[in-house]
């Protein structure tokens, strides 16, 4: 009987371990978030040049640049949602609860202009995901960007001055329009991407 009591005990203790093996945050990701909130502090209200800002964002480690935005988000009242892991996270970096609709968001740390795949591949997970998203980078958006982002519906881009808003705590509002049902690429009838 004893016997039984002590495997038992032993079989639940390991359960425990198990579960809560998932569910802790690991080291790099605890140290990420800290130097995200480090950099939060240090932008928070500051009046510098924006050329400034861009280049503290563009020397950040890009998963960091990733729990900037998401503690951003955070620190204006919004729940996140982080993933799991950086790599292999299906294409969205994490989202975001705003007044009650999710957002998917994408980051991209990049020091030159945007690639139109991304914003494409961006556009076609939101769509199948029926979820609006913001896809958020540090370089120029550019021609061909702009293009993609044009056919694009359902995300929003979020560069040069509405980052800085988002990251210093000037005002920032995502989705000036209403949202509609459908998202996604492609040239649909309808208009549901928020005015840049």
């Amino acid at each position: 009987m004893s016997l039984n009591l002590a495997l038992l005990l032993i079989l639940c203790a390991a359960l425990l371990a198990l579960l809560f093996r998932h569910h802790r945050v690991p080291i790099r990701h605890r140290w990420r978030r800290r130097q995200a909130r480090t950099m939060y502090e240090q932008r928070r209200g500051r009046d510098q040049p924006a050329g400034i800002h861009s280049a503290r964002l563009r020397a950040m480690d890009p998963l960091a640049f990733e729990e900037l935005l998401l503690e951003a988000f955070e620190r204006r009242g919004h729940r996140a949602i982080r993933n799991r892991r950086y790599t292999g996270d299906g294409g969205a970096d994490g989202a975001v609860i705003i007044d009650g609709e999710r957002w998917l968001i994408q980051a991209k740390h990049y020091r030159d202009a945007v690639r139109p795949a991304h914003v494409w591949d961006f556009a076609r997970l939101c769509a199948k995901r029926r979820q609006r998203g913001m896809f958020i980078h540090t370089g120029r958006t550019g021609g061909m960007g702009r293009s993609v982002i044009d056919r694009a519906t359902g995300i929003e881009i979020v560069s040069g001055q509405r980052l800085l808003a988002l990251l210093t705590g000037a005002p920032f509002q995502p989705g000036g329009a209403p949202s509609r049902n459908h998202v996604g690429p492609g040239h649909s009838g309808y208009r549901d991407r928020a005015p840049l």
